[in-house]
């Protein structure tokens, strides 16, 4: 055996202990996301609209501090705080078991204030009215029971606190109390305010909202008060420590809300990890089955790549922090359609050593040859793809984030697999005399020699017809094609143990006020119920459920909230990164193929897809959410592959060919590729029918996208991307010579 391959065996040894070693133990390596094992996760904005800019960036990062030292009470378990640009802080909480004590806790931003009450009855009139007199402002107690008309300027804050603790009151129907104490400033000056008000109310407003307004009998000079407010005990505890901690240096505003609870992570988890299964299963047995030994030696490849990429997650943390991989329930997509991808270049590279053997070569050489000849097509597909995963990571957040650092590593891992190890396993079977003179394959299609190009205005004028009807529904249909991502709102979803009558379940949203609320009970398992409004009372909406329903044993499966600056906020940076994709892929493809026309018509191909798996999801009734979004990038980064496969012929025929026109070239090298180009989109069908129909809810619609996507990708390229080639050039079939 050469001394090289030996060099290459022990390398790949190598990188498969240490990927093995990161992998395993599987639960204790790879950390999953709160989609999977349930958790909350909030994208939380520090209002810095009155703070200078240069100050904005310390408001945050002391924001993050005061909510970590809140976080810490709450018990969870590596929770992740990071600051995303100047002013978002996305807080991550796995295994989170009171929603609403959480949202309490870091909502609240801390700010204590004492007013005194207006006593003129004729001001609170007026103020009732709608004519707030100047220095005044209204309020309500907490309750809403009782309107106060306080003045504006508080007599004193929270500042002069030096303690807070929950003490018991008797007095306030044997309830929970959050017990005061100033330090020296505050005591004074609380004595002074105490002593010039006696008969009238002091109110107690944190956050903007009154607590309680207790009389002043007397001048208090002990610097000692009380808030009352029927508290539980682990309310006021959370009350006094945020007192005792110090309020927020602004206001927390919760932009976006992810809870997933952890019945759905664990159904998330069953129904990913049969997506896999039959997703690898249906690819490994279709290799084996069609190309036999070669085939054999492309599935140790993909068993290697899924390896590779669950050591790499379980590998990363350790470098870089757990939150750089975690593995989420699009992750596990990404894993599966990196697996189906991976399979690409191992189909270029058996069709090019068949290639190589009709034509007569030894297997030595073809196997050389097939490898060297696919190399250019296979990195150029990859790194297009590359780029889409790339700019996902960018973008997005949580799940979407974990699709493309998991896509990105099954694509690197694909081309070490695909161009290193199963090169190396060939050239071993060479040097062990296995593989002698021949590497048999099937072959189901043969070579074609249709006139795709002459028949390219009647396609053009279908791609139109699909174009313009998707873009007339887009329109028709208006804000109404967006989920909540976009759209804003909130989306409420329960398992129930019977399926509920659903106008029972309306009449309690009429009772909280709710009734213009969306109802959807899934068909496939009515037990689970949808429930989309517009502001959230999730809290009071389950107490009512249960109430509603006993022994229904209601369990919450996932509450998601996207305010509506941020639904807005989101869409812009989608549309941006579409923008931003084909434009980095325009660049590529221009210096790859140093011709703008190639490029250009690649990139109306992808618009094209784009557009028509757009238009497919509207028409069919599913909405727009950051799931389609990731699905759109990866059909700009997926659907480009075949067309470069076609590009990259279409140079090499040029040098090999060079009395054709360039009519001609383009048809003779559609024809040539065309069997790989149904292989190799047909594979990666295969893992994406497997997450459609095993991969549950919360991917289907993805994988619906990816569906239509890809198979419009196969149709463009053929009957799209290669005309186009030649209208942008010189007309005429006969009369365009390409230098090569």
């Amino acid at each position: 055996m050469e001394k090289r391959v030996l060099y290459k065996s022990i390398f790949i040894i190598a990188v498969i202990a240490l990927c093995a070693y990161f992998a395993f133990p599987f639960e204790k390596r790879i950390n999953l996301g709160l989609d999977l094992q349930g958790g909350m996760q909030l994208l939380l904005k520090v209002d810095t609209a009155n703070i200078p800019d240069s100050s904005k960036e310390a408001v945050t990062d002391l924001a993050i501090e005061k909510l970590r030292s809140r976080i810490d009470d709450l018990g969870v378990s590596e929770p992740s705080i990071q600051r995303h640009g100047i002013d978002e802080i996305l807080v991550q909480l796995p295994g989170i078991a009171d929603r609403e004590r959480a949202l309490s806790k870091l909502g609240q931003t801390g700010l204590l204030e004492f007013k005194i009450v207006s006593s003129d009855i004729e001001k609170l009139r007026l103020a009732l009215s709608g004519n707030i007199p100047d220095g005044y402002e209204l309020k309500y107690t907490k309750d809403d029971s009782e309107p106060l008309l306080l003045e504006k300027e508080a007599v004193l804050s929270g500042d002069a606190l030096s303690d807070a603790m929950v003490s018991f009151s008797q007095a306030d129907f044997g309830g929970q109390v959050v017990s005061l104490r100033f330090n020296s400033e505050g005591a004074k000056k609380f004595a002074q305010v105490t002593a010039a008000n006696v008969g009238r109310r002091l109110a107690i407003v944190l956050d903007g909202k009154v607590q309680s307004a207790p009389n002043i009998r007397e001048a208090i000079p002990l610097g000692e008060a009380v808030i009352t407010g029927h508290f539980t005990i682990e309310q006021a505890q959370d009350l006094a420590k945020i007192l005792k901690h110090g309020k927020l240096p602004a206001a927390i505003i919760v932009e976006e809300e992810r809870t997933i609870g952890p019945l759905l992570g664990k159904d998330s988890i069953a129904k990913g990890i049969n997506a896999t299964l039959v997703g690898i299963v249906l690819v490994l047995l279709f290799m084996v089955v069609y190309y036999l030994l070669a085939g054999i030696v492309a599935d140790i490849a993909l068993v290697l790549n899924l390896l590779m990429i669950l050591g790499c997650l379980g590998m990363l943390p350790y470098l870089f922090g757990a939150s750089v991989a975690t593995l989420t329930l699009p992750g596990i997509a990404g894993v599966i359609l990196s697996l189906g991808m991976a399979v690409d270049a191992n189909v270029l590279i058996n069709e090019r050593i068949r290639e190589e053997l009709s034509l007569g070569k030894s297997l030595r050489s073809a196997i050389s040859n097939g490898y060297s000849r696919a190399f250019t097509a296979i990195l150029d597909s990859n790194i297009t793809t590359l780029f889409a995963a790339i700019i996902l990571i960018s973008i997005g957040t949580g799940a979407i984030k974990g699709f493309g650092v998991t896509l990105t590593i099954g694509i690197i891992a694909s081309m070490f697999t695909a161009i290193v190890v199963t090169r190396t396993i060939l050239e071993i079977l060479l040097a062990l005399r296995v593989l002698k003179n021949s590497l048999p394959m099937l072959k189901l299609i043969g070579e074609t020699k249709f006139n795709f190009i002459s028949k390219r205005r009647i396609f053009y004028f279908i791609s139109l017809a699909v174009i313009i009807t998707s873009l007339v529904f887009y329109f028709k249909k208006g804000s109404d094609v967006y989920g909540i991502d976009f759209a804003g709102g909130q989306v409420q979803e329960y398992s129930f143990k019977d399926a509920p009558d659903i106008d029972k379940l309306r009449s309690v949203l009429n009772e909280v006020g709710l009734g213009g609320a969306i109802i959807q009970q899934f068909k496939e398992n009515p037990k689970i119920v949808s429930i989309r409004t517009n502001e959230d009372k999730s809290g009071e909406l389950l107490l009512k459920l249960k109430d509603a329903l006993p022994g229904n044993n209601i369990e919450v499966l996932k509450i998601e909230s996207v305010g509506p600056v941020a639904g807005k906020h989101l869409r812009n940076k989608a549309v941006w990164a579409l923008i931003w994709a084909l434009i980095v892929i325009l660049i590529y493809m221009a210096f790859r193929f140093k011709h703008f026309n190639f490029a250009f018509a690649g990139i109306v191909a992808l618009i094209h897809d784009v557009i028509v798996a757009l238009g497919f999801l509207i028409i069919t009734g599913r909405s727009i959410d950051l799931l389609s979004i990731t699905a759109f990038l990866t059909i700009a980064g997926y659907s480009i592959n075949d067309t470069i496969v076609i590009y990259d012929r279409v140079r090499e025929n040029m040098r090999l060919n060079r009395k054709l026109s360039l009519y001609e070239l383009i048809n003779l090298s559609v024809n040539q590729t065309l069997s790989r180009t149904i292989l190799t989109t047909g594979l990666t069908l295969l893992v994406v029918v497997a997450i459609f129909i095993y991969g549950g809810a919360v991917l289907n619609n993805f994988a619906f996208t990816l569906l239509v996507g890809f198979i419009a990708g196969v149709y463009s390229t053929v009957f799209i991307a290669s005309p186009l080639v030649l209208a942008l050039g010189k007309r005429g079939p006969n009369n365009i010579k390409i230098k090569a």
